[in-house]
């Protein structure tokens, strides 16, 4: 399981509520970069969409197109009824990203994210032979490492609100907005499904190398399961911990760019 406060973002009412005609919804290049020979895809944690992303193009390196997925359900997808299976939301996930992948391309994914990217690697490789360069995965333990804690998604309304309160991750204001809640529990449920009904099942080791991100004091992803992606993958691994909780996606960006942009040079001085 994973705290609540750190699998939540909080954009504007009315961001929310902003549709675009004549785009893809799914990809969200904040930046778009035609000139650039690598992608990054990124994809949000569990109650977040592509907004998080918006500002990684300024700090990554110049060569890079950085691509937010949008889940549906939130942001530019609002009108779209959020996936509740993880298998589902990766195979169209796929479907939309094949014409973005006619250049090098890496996946980062954080908590959720995570899970999602990996999946979705597992994926390309065995109905499209497509692979990202390199995965980072980003506060999320290792996939065979089973949930231990009672899901969420089952709960009632009420009883789910009750447990965002108990957990005092929710900020006050966006619980005692029912317009607000009446949007983000359908997405927050969905997403608690995406990842508590997972199953894991063992695949064909991955050949591109693994970065995963920790944060040192997140209580619910230990160093333990996050060297456990080692296992993942017979390429290159290496596992970086902030001083931080699970929300180091933020409160550490510049460190955390740093080592994204590193593997991503390593990637373009290797030609």
């Amino acid at each position: 399981m994973f705290k609540i406060k750190t699998e939540l973002y909080y954009p504007t009412l009315s961001s929310i509520m902003t549709t675009t005609p004549n785009f893809n919804s799914w990809v969200i290049c904040p930046q778009p970069n035609p000139q650039a020979n690598l992608r990054l895809f990124c994809f949000p944690y569990a109650g977040g969409n592509s907004m998080i992303f918006r500002t990684w193009p300024n700090s990554l390196p110049n060569n890079v197109e950085v691509c937010a997925v949008e889940y549906p359900g939130r942001g530019r997808q609002i009108k779209l009824a959020p996936l509740t299976r993880l298998e589902p939301l990766v195979e169209a996930i796929a479907q939309i990203l094949i014409p973005y992948l006619d250049k090098p391309f890496a996946f980062f994914g954080h908590s959720m994210g995570g899970l999602v990217s990996f999946e979705l690697t597992h994926l390309l490789r065995s109905k499209y032979s497509l692979a990202p360069f390199h995965l980072f995965i980003s506060a999320r333990r290792a996939p065979q490492i089973p949930l231990t804690k009672p899901p969420l998604h089952v709960l009632s309304d009420a009883d789910l609100q009750r447990e965002l309160h108990s957990l005092n991750g929710t900020p006050k204001a966006v619980l005692e907005t029912p317009e607000l809640m009446q949007i983000f529990l359908p997405i927050l449920r969905a997403d608690f499904a995406v990842l508590e009904t997972y199953i894991y099942t063992q695949k064909q080791l991955l050949e591109c190398p693994i970065t995963v991100f920790g944060g040192l004091q997140d209580q619910e992803v230990s160093h333990e399961y996050l060297q456990a992606w080692k296992e993942q993958t017979i390429a290159a691994f290496s596992l970086h911990e902030f001083n931080g909780d699970h929300f180091f996606i933020h409160s550490h960006q510049q460190l955390l760019f740093k080592f994204i942009s590193q593997e991503l040079q390593m990637r373009k001085r290797s030609w």
